[in-house]
């Protein structure tokens, strides 16, 4: 049997606040739309642009992360697979969806916000996990001066 790959990488911004809710079994599913934008030169010099949307959706504990803190504007890095699935519609169409399932996702744009006149302030690592105040300190302090580009051996 051949091996194959799903992998789907994006970087983009969250384009609506995030649609979080609970399965029939209680399971908690979040799905949103990301942009990601191309951006390059024509013949003639000109920038163009181009803009895909796509449907991300996450479960269980990962849902339960990017309800608290992504937020529409949001920028996002999202790791995932593609997904395809059918369902029929109100009027019996039979439609078919293709979307990422995200299986992490990095807040590469914290901002403190608001949402429904609930204010957040905790305080979140690029992975989405919940940073805990240690008795220990971090023993890397300045990551910029240990990763130089001259220093690397390729």
């Amino acid at each position: 049997m051949t091996r194959t790959l799903n992998k789907v990488l994006l970087v983009g911004n969250v384009g609506k606040e995030p649609d979080f809710k609970f399965t029939s079994s209680g399971i908690p599913v979040v799905t949103f739309r990301m942009a990601t934008t191309e951006v390059w030169k024509d013949k003639e010099n000109n920038q163009q642009e181009h803009t895909d949307w796509h449907t991300v959706t996450a479960w269980r504990g990962l849902a339960e992360v990017i309800q608290k803190i992504v937020k529409k504007g949001s920028k996002v890095f999202v790791e995932g697979k593609l997904q395809s699935r059918q369902f029929d519609d109100k009027t019996g169409q039979r439609k078919q969806v293709v979307e990422v399932l995200a299986e992490n996702i990095l807040l590469l744009e914290y901002k403190k916000y608001t949402r429904d006149d609930e204010e957040f302030t905790d305080t979140f690592s690029l992975n989405g996990h919940k940073k805990y105040d240690s008795p220990y300190e971090d023993p890397i302090t300045d990551i910029e001066s240990l990763t130089k580009l001259k220093d690397m051996p390729f």
